[in-house]
């Protein structure tokens, strides 16, 4: 006996209100919902993991992934923690269709694996960094009020990367582009820009609004999914002619869709999330496109710091991630000091360190 099999599991869902609506081409909501799962072990170590829910998987209910994490629990009990990848790696062929189901039950597997051996999770991940700075979402709205007071807030607190919610609505689009830019102009902001289409484009109206962000000079860095998920020859076609990177999200869920996206030539880049695919098949996904100089991401839902912090942990471990978006506390009401994570504006930081920022 090693002390560390699987003793309990327990789940309870979250509510919480967001700070503004978040709204993109496939939905709107006020309010966040998720599953926290606890993993307790033989020797009193417990971790935990949190299933988010998306508009983007809308049959991941709350109520379903309780069901799942239930069903699953009386086979679970006294296997072993350290074996979570495989472990996860069987649920995922089990459950193919529900992805941050898996992802938040083996989160919490690896979470009570490292306090069992005493593992810190940045260092599991290599420990390569001891701040990072994310970007910040706006939300896609027709509304100035609501435009105004959300990136003013976010200026204040020193965020200089914004990603704007788009939707595929030419003449919303470039009012959105535009108020944005005005905002952070008129209050002397230095920024960059990234878009994310939420699979609201077609092939055509993707490069169209590509072309026009260009020739307005507008400092777009990405533009992330513009087209469906599925959309295969549609996405090679927008890689091989937007004048701007092509960042894959809901296209890419495990390392099969990572390599069947090298092999079709569909992106430049990646948005790894911990929320849609775990610990280790994220590295997986990781290891596969750095193979071929991709550029990496790194992405959240809408979840708390429970979720978003292995995310974090990841993005500072490896040191690998060419873009950070990992600004999902910043819609809720938040601490600032989550264990070793210090929140400062756009930063985290772990606690006691000034190295350098990535």
């Amino acid at each position: 006996m090693t002390g560390d099999e699987i003793k309990y599991i327990h789940v309870r869902a979250v509510v919480r209100p967001l700070k503004t609506t978040f709204s993109t081409s496939l939905g709107r909501k006020s309010t966040m919902w998720s599953v926290i799962v606890e993993v307790g072990l033989r020797d009193g170590s417990k971790g935990r993991g949190e299933c988010a829910t998306s508009f983007v998987l809308p049959h991941e209910t709350i109520d379903r992934i309780q069901e799942i994490v239930r069903e699953e629990r009386h086979d679970l009990m006294g296997r072993r923690a350290a074996h979570f990848p495989g472990i996860a790696a069987s649920l995922r062929q089990k459950h193919p269709s529900f992805p941050m189901t898996v992802s938040g039950l083996e989160t919490a597997l690896w979470r009570a694996y490292l306090q069992n051996t005493g593992t810190d999770e940045t260092a599991w991940f290599g420990g390569a960094l001891r701040r990072i700075e994310t970007d910040i979402t706006i939300p896609h709205t027709t509304d100035e009020n609501i435009l105004h007071d959300w990136v003013g807030r976010a200026a204040r607190k020193g965020f200089a990367v914004y990603k704007i919610k788009v939707s595929g609505e030419e003449t919303d689009d470039r009012r959105l582009i535009a108020s944005v830019t005005s905002i952070l102009e008129a209050r002397g902001i230095r920024y960059s820009l990234r878009l994310d289409g939420n699979q609201g484009f077609t092939e055509a109206t993707c490069l169209a609004f590509a072309d026009y962000v260009i020739r307005k000079g507008y400092p777009v860095e990405l533009f992330e999914q513009p087209l469906q998920k599925d959309d295969h020859r549609g996405l090679r076609e927008i890689t091989r002619y937007s004048p701007i990177p092509v960042i894959l999200d809901e296209t890419v869920f495990s390392a099969d869709d990572m390599e069947r996206a090298l092999n079709e030539g569909l992106g430049h880049g990646v948005n790894i999330k911990t929320a849609k695919s775990g610990i280790t098949e994220s590295l997986s996904i990781m290891k596969l496109a750095k193979g071929q100089n991709l550029k990496l991401m790194a992405g959240c839902m809408t979840e708390t710091m429970t979720g978003l912090s292995a995310g974090i942990a990841m993005a500072m471990g490896t040191g690998a991630f060419d873009y950070i978006d990992l600004d999902s506390i910043h819609f809720l009401h938040h601490r600032k000091r989550y264990g070793e994570i210090i929140v400062e504006g756009a930063e985290y930081r772990r606690k006691g360190t000034g190295d350098r920022t990535y």
